[in-house]
């Protein structure tokens, strides 16, 4: 084989196909206890997955896998990506699995691994396994036996976070709208929020296998908007195929991103004397504007290349209590290691209870600065420092954007023949002519 396994997020893509064929599959669940093995760990796994078709077939081929490399498999059936990191972490097991491919369409699928402290692989971790499942020097094991289904660990996880706001006291019986779009929180969500004494009024939580982000969840934020304002809901929250991540909608039906929820949090935590180091890790993505408005806080903006898996790792070597990403990924590092829109909106509620303030009051604190953004096609993907008249623009484009308090972001995209550039700032015309007068040379050089 030499094929890519792993891609940005673990390995992902259409069901039935390389790799998420049945074999294959087999493999990385067999490759993957090799590769415990090799570390002189006990072999046991916990599986989760989403509700696509494809799910449950996907997460039985790699269990069979997993066994038949004599390990103790678990699955916990339907759940959400945080679930497993945070049984992974807490409940004994070595690894742990999600099946699901996240906001993608029904028809792609993918599986994610955390290791025995619920952390994503690293990109270290992720050659070694996939160098295992590619070598051809080795067979398909004989098939082991199915996984021990245990429901009841997901009840742990559900107290583990509620645990974070036992009773919402000061919201009053708050009607809270909950998109779940039709994926892995569908049957966990709704129980929650209700258990809590919120009056939950539900929207995509009915998974057919098929429907699952389909018009809806966190990727279709315009969704959730039209139903808050039709259902008269003070707030609304959108999660995403697998539950990790979260966007919210304030009763006016406006969108927030995760650059207001991060805001809204850190302002939070530092109330309580929660937010250690007083900073809070973003990605490169994040706007000026959050910078800007937290440094009037006296909180530092650490900035870290795009990726959860990079905001966690930054948050774990600077020691810090908070991080996200735009997309609505955010991370509460000493509660669970990974992004959790259920727990977000926990926090999220928290901070309105604390302050008796609702959700688009806390929100336009935050001040977002215009923002333009450029695709340029290249034809090739030269390093711009070795072009005088490219790195030259780009450097007087800087300082005029650093004089009005902004910023300039200038990268090659990962996967298409493109220069992106993107430029925030007070002035949208100012900063619009700026990215264009870039591109022009760009495209004189490069296009």
């Amino acid at each position: 084989m030499t094929q890519r396994l792993f891609g940005t997020d673990g390995i992902r893509g259409a069901a039935g196909k390389f790799p998420l064929d049945g074999p294959t599959v087999i493999r990385i669940g067999a490759a993957l206890m090799r590769s415990l093995d090799q570390n002189h760990l006990e072999k046991s796994v916990v599986i989760g997955r989403d509700t696509r078709e494809s799910s449950q077939w996907i997460e039985h081929a790699l269990a069979v896998g997993a066994a038949a490399e004599g390990a103790r498999v678990t699955s916990i059936g339907v759940a959400p990506t945080p679930a497993v990191a945070f049984l992974t972490a807490s409940g004994g097991f070595d690894a742990g699995v999600v099946i699901s491919a996240s906001h993608n369409p029904y028809g792609d699928n993918g599986i994610k691994i955390f290791t025995a402290g619920g952390i994503k692989l690293n990109e270290q971790h992720e050659t070694a396994l996939a160098k295992i499942v590619l070598d051809d020097s080795w067979t398909t094991p004989d098939a082991g036996s199915a996984p021990v289904v245990d429901l009841e660990l997901l009840r742990l996880y559900l107290q583990h976070i509620r645990s974070v706001l036992p009773n919402p006291t000061g919201l009053g019986p708050m009607r809270l709208a909950v998109d779940c779009a039709n994926g892995a929180t569908a049957g966990v969500a709704p129980r929650l929020f209700g258990e809590l004494g919120f009056e939950v009024i539900t929207t995509g939580c009915e998974p057919n296998g098929r429907n699952i982000n389909d018009g809806c969840g966190s990727t279709h934020p315009e969704h959730l908007s039209q139903f808050v304002k039709a259902r008269e809901c003070p707030m609304g929250v959108a999660l995403d195929g697998d539950g990790d991540r979260a966007i919210f909608v304030d009763g006016r039906g406006h969108i927030l991103d995760g650059d207001k929820v991060l805001f809204v949090c850190a302002k939070h935590l530092q109330s309580e004397n929660r937010l250690r180091g007083d900073a809070v890790v973003a990605t490169e993505m994040s706007n000026v504007g959050l910078k800007i408005s937290l440094e009037d806080l006296g909180i530092t903006l650490v900035r870290c290349a795009v990726g959860d898996k990079y905001v966690m790792e930054t948050l774990t070597e600077q020691k810090l209590a908070l991080g996200g990403e735009q997309s609505g990924h955010i991370i509460f590092p000493d509660i669970l290691p990974t992004g959790d829109g259920l727990l977000t909106t926990l926090m999220i509620l928290q901070a309105m209870t604390a302050t008796g303030r609702e959700l688009d009051s806390l929100a336009e604190e935050l001040m977002v600065y215009p923002q333009v953004l450029v695709n340029v096609r290249v034809r090739e993907k030269t390093n711009l420092e070795t072009l005088p008249d490219v790195a030259g623009v780009i450097a007087e484009v800087e300082q005029r954007v650093v004089e009005q308090r902004g910023r300039l972001f200038v990268r090659y995209s990962g996967t298409e023949p493109v220069l992106r550039i993107m430029l925030e700032g007070r002035d949208q015309s100012r900063i619009k002519h700026w990215a264009e007068k870039i591109a022009e040379v760009v495209e004189r050089r490069l296009g």
